[in-house]
Formats: C-alpha cells, sequence, structure tokens
C-alpha cells in the first residue's frame, strides 16, 4: 500500500518557521535595538549641537536653518550609515548563518521548495527591518525636533515634506536588508559578505561626485544617493549640476529590493537544486 503522500508546507507556516529561527536567536534582537538607540543617537547629538551653537549662528545660516537643517538634524548621514549596515547586515545573517552552519540543508530538505523558502525569508526580513526603520525614524524627528524647539526651530510631524523624509528613512532599512540577503546568497561567507556590504553601501557612495554626469548618475542609482534626494527639505543653498529626481528616487529604492530578491532566489534556486 502507498503512504500517502506529506502536504506541502503552507507559505504562512514558512513564513512562522523563518520568523522563529530569527527570534530563537540572542543576537538579532539585541542588534536591532542597539542599531536604532545608536541611530536616535547619532541625530539626537547633532540636534544638541545645533541648539547650542544656535546663539552663534550669523543670520544667513539661520534663515536656512528652517527646514533645510532641521530636517537632517532629524536623519543625519552618520545616523543613515549606521542604519543601513545595521539592516543589510541582519539581511545577510539570515541567510549566510544558515549556510555556515549547515542549516541550510535541514531546511531544503524539509521543504524543497527554494523559492518559497527565499520568499517566506524575504517577507520576515522586510518586516523586521522595516519596523527598526520606522521606529528609528520616527522617535529620531520626534527628539531631534523636541530639542530644536527649545529655540523654536522644530519641526512638527506635519509639515510639508515631513511624510516623505519619515517614509524614505524606514524604507532604507529594508532596501539594505534585501541586500545584504542577495549577496549573502552569492557570497555565503559572513565576513565577506559584511565587508562587501561595507564597500557597496557605504564606502562607494563618498567616492562619487556630482561633478560631472557618469559619478552624478552613479550616486543618484545607489540607495545612499536615492535616500539623500529624499530626505532633502527646501530648496539647496547650493546649486545642482545634475539633479535627481523624487520619483527617481523612489524608483531605486524599487529597482535595488526587486534585484536584490531576483539575485537571491536564483543563486539559490542555481546553486542549491532541489533533489
Amino acid at each position: 500500500m502507498t503512504a500517502p503522500a506529506e502536504p506541502r508546507a503552507r507559505f504562512r507556516d514558512l513564513v512562522a518557521a523563518e520568523w522563529i529561527k530569527m527570534w530563537s536567536l540572542r543576537s538579532p534582537p539585541w542588534a536591532l535595538a542597539v542599531s536604532a538607540l545608536l541611530v536616535v543617537a547619532i541625530n539626537t547629538n547633532a540636534a544638541v549641537a545645533d541648539h547650542n551653537n544656535w546663539p552663534g549662528y550669523p543670520e544667513g545660516i539661520r534663515e536656512l536653518f528652517v527646514p533645510i537643517w532641521a530636517m537632517r538634524d532629524a536623519f543625519t548621514i552618520g545616523g543613515a550609515m549606521v542604519l543601513m549596515l545595521a539592516a543589510a547586515s541582519i539581511g545577510a545573517l539570515t541567510l549566510v548563518g544558515e549556510y555556515s552552519t549547515g542549516q541550510i540543508r535541514t531546511t531544503f530538505a524539509a521543504v524543497p521548495a527554494r523559492r518559497s523558502v527565499l520568499a517566506a525569508k524575504t517577507v520576515v526580513v522586510t518586516a523586521v527591518t522595516a519596523v527598526l526603520g520606522a521606529v528609528a525614524a520616527v522617535t529620531s524627528f520626534a527628539v531631534t525636533q523636541a530639542v530644536l524647539s527649545g529655540r523654536r526651530i522644530g519641526l512638527p510631524f506635519d509639515y510639508p515634506g515631513a511624510t516623505r523624509v519619515l517614509l524614505a528613512s524606514a524604507l532604507l532599512a529594508p532596501v539594505c536588508a534585501l541586500v545584504g540577503m542577495a549577496l549573502a546568497a552569492l557570497i555565503r561567507h559572513t565576513a565577506t559578505t559584511i565587508v562587501t556590504l561595507t564597500l557597496l553601501l557605504l564606502v562607494l557612495p563618498s567616492l562619487v561626485t556630482e561633478r560631472d554626469h557618469a559619478t552624478a548618475s552613479l550616486l543618484h542609482a545607489l540607495p545612499q544617493g536615492a535616500w539623500a534626494e529624499l530626505v532633502t527639505v527646501g530648496d539647496s543653498p547650493v546649486p545642482v549640476t545634475y539633479p535627481t529626481t523624487i520619483a527617481g528616487s523612489w524608483i531605486v529604492y524599487g529597482l535595488w529590493s526587486l534585484a536584490a530578491v531576483v539575485v537571491a532566489v536564483v543563486a539559490v534556486h542555481h546553486r542549491d537544486p532541489a533533489p
């Protein structure tokens, strides 16, 4: 008598399994909490510095401070870099960690459908890092503007453009997390993956400028460059020779996310074929 075939794993069960995997380790909760606190601390430090130095600022700076510099205090490049690296590392470790321990073989033995496993990982990583980004963004804005309000230069949550800035900063985390997962699927070595992420997301943008069209286009096509455009509110006092657009920056977010998922799925599907 033929034994009945085992039912296929439901996608929600795969998501639940990936969720349990993430929270069964000690490092992810600590990494998320410390990352959020560090981002808020860096941004708050910028706001405190401007609050303390405000009496000595010349009139020209005071005129431009709201909204340009007030918003930049809430979303500093230093805070963004910490958020990017933390989210990318979390995304990478959810996959490369299984390869390093050999647990991935057990996962694929239980669920031969590689694409479904990667889709479940994508859902969990995106959800968790989106919450990380949202908490860091909202808290940073609230704290920094409360500090600046002591000089009557803080911005409210309903300030024009604030919603876009908050959303862009929150979504920066899952975008980078998906990039981290894609590189983990390709490289499959923890240290090499983290170094590559650092070079791609943090170092490369600092090496290119907007002085000519080619380098400006490259900068605008990177997640950090797109984020910088999305969090800019008000007219820049320095003319931009090769500007980008808000719509184009949102497209960059979407393309990086989509490309990362495709790369991860293709890499796992071809390098770990189902038996």
